[in-house]
């Protein structure tokens, strides 16, 4: 008699009309928004032994809900049926039927009138299912991640003065499950080997170990697939994508500047992934403290790990640079040529590697005709007449002059102060490295002999590596010369 009764209490018309009165109770008190994401798709499962079943469709929300709400749905419930002492929640997949909500007849036959009409597929959930179900949480999520470049691997990563220590903290974080900072965070300018280095961690982790769930992706990616998931409502299982990856890498994060509901996303996919003690890699062009337009708590976020910049090539390093990748091409550089290529192309790694190409491309094309020093002269000297009129020196020294508030006149006077020849030297170094003029050409525009321009070059070199605030300075300034 008590067991038919205790069935009786658990018919599963009252079990419906039970969860039906929680759920709106739950609504009412954590608010429509949470609830729809994290509550509305539990469904009821069996009942054994006092203790009640409740479906959730995903590990990761399983977790959350367990956190946040299973204390408060137990207490619930237990009030509303002495019989049930215990709530459990256990991760099943649920047909469409129960995941349109039991406790709402009303969505049965909703259900019938959408099933019967084309709808988009659910482009989130089927590339989890992909993942989960065939046991692949090793391989790179190709539904979310871009395509690596298997060229930009940490063999084919020239190291010099100005990454080894961006190089450093990308190979310890490839390299091991547990390191002291999360996340990383690289930035540089365009063009200086910070997406080289987010492909070489991303290919290293994938070799070393298959079982980790790697996902990369540049920020712009993000935000569309965040977008999609408002517009066609499965931000649910936009989340668990996003929030059960061993390895998250977001290119580029500056772009989310000024989207606030990206960033409050992310903002919290970052804490989530934090917490969980998953690995986070972040780059952008600027430091996170000079983002644009970013959240001051994401911010804070950002530069709660590792901070690490890339700096601009020094010429030793183009020149190790040229010499790689013509080893990689099967191609023997001269010594001269690449010394030239080096001296002249000093705003990005892409160019250079795009003025070699060109130069090796019309070797071969002319019955591979040997590189020399005039034959690349010619070959380039529309990109290297661009150079020219790109930057002059006086352009240089006005834009410097005006950035330390001292007179061109004082750059080029005889003061010795360090108000005064720091810039002046920060000129020198930025004329050598932005226009095609010789030393003994820059050292007549401040009154100088080559000697004191080359050790202005090497000065500020030395500096670059040691005063994160003038690197940034010198960055700043050739950003805008070079605009």
């Amino acid at each position: 008699m008590a067991e038919e009764a205790l069935n009786e209490t658990l018919s599963d018309s009252s079990v419906q009309d039970q969860w039906g009165q929680i759920c709106s109770q739950l609504k009412n008190e954590v608010g429509e928004t949470a609830f729809d994401s994290w509550l509305k798709p539990l469904t009821i499962g069996s009942f054994n032994d006092g203790v009640m079943n409740i479906c959730v469709p995903t590990r990761f929300m399983r977790n959350w809900v367990l956190t946040h709400y299973s204390e408060r749905i137990h207490k619930i419930w237990e009030k509303k049926n002495p019989a049930i002492k215990n709530v459990n929640f256990i991760v099943q997949a649920v047909n469409e039927e129960s995941r349109a909500g039991l406790y709402n007849p009303t969505c049965r036959s909703l259900l019938k009138k959408i099933s019967s009409t084309p709808a988009p597929q659910n482009i989130y959930q089927s590339g989890f299912n992909s993942v989960v179900a065939n046991g692949n949480e090793g391989t790179l999520n190709d539904s979310l991640s871009v395509p690596l470049n298997p060229q930009y691997t940490f063999d084919n990563f020239v190291v010099g003065k100005t990454n080894e220590f961006a190089y450093a903290a990308a190979r310890k974080v490839a390299e091991s499950r547990n390191v002291s900072f999360n996340p990383l965070f690289l930035y540089s300018g365009v063009g200086l080997g910070k997406t080289h280095l987010m492909h070489a961690i991303a290919w290293h982790i994938k070799q070393q170990d298959p079982s980790r769930n790697i996902v990369y992706l540049s920020a712009e990616k993000f935000m569309y697939k965040f977008v999609r998931a408002l517009r066609y409502k499965d931000t649910t299982a936009f989340k668990e994508q996003f929030r059960s990856v061993d390895v998250l890498m977001v290119d580029d994060v500056q772009f989310m500047g000024g989207k606030d509901t990206t960033q409050e996303e992310f903002f919290y996919t970052f804490n989530s992934l934090i917490e969980e003690g998953r690995q986070i890699i972040i780059s952008a062009d600027k430091s996170p403290a000079d983002l644009e337009g970013i959240e001051a708590r994401l911010k804070s976020r950002l530069g709660c790990g590792l901070v690490a910049d890339i700096h601009p090539t020094d010429f030793d390093l183009r020149i190790g640079i040229l010499n790689n990748k013509a080893k990689q091409l099967g191609i023997e550089l001269p010594q001269k040529v690449a010394e030239f290529l080096a001296q002249k192309i000093t705003s990005n790694i892409r160019e250079l590697e795009g003025a070699l190409r060109r130069v090796i491309a019309h070797s071969q094309l002319l019955s591979d005709k040997e590189i020399t020093l005039d034959m690349t002269q010619d070959v380039l000297k529309d990109m290297l007449r661009s150079y020219d009129k790109r930057t002059t020196i006086d352009e240089i020294q006005k834009k410097v002059a005006e950035h330390f508030n001292i007179s061109v006149k004082e750059m080029q006077s005889s003061r010795r102060a360090r108000t005064v020849a720091r810039p002046r030297q920060i000129a020198m170094y930025l004329a050598k490295q932005l226009t095609s003029r010789s030393l003994p050409e820059i050292g007549r525009k401040f009154d100088r002999d080559h000697t004191t321009v080359m050790h202005a070059v090497r000065k500020v070199e030395e500096l670059i590596l040691e005063d994160s605030s003038l690197a940034e300075n010198v960055d700043t300034l050739r950003r805008s010369l070079e605009a």
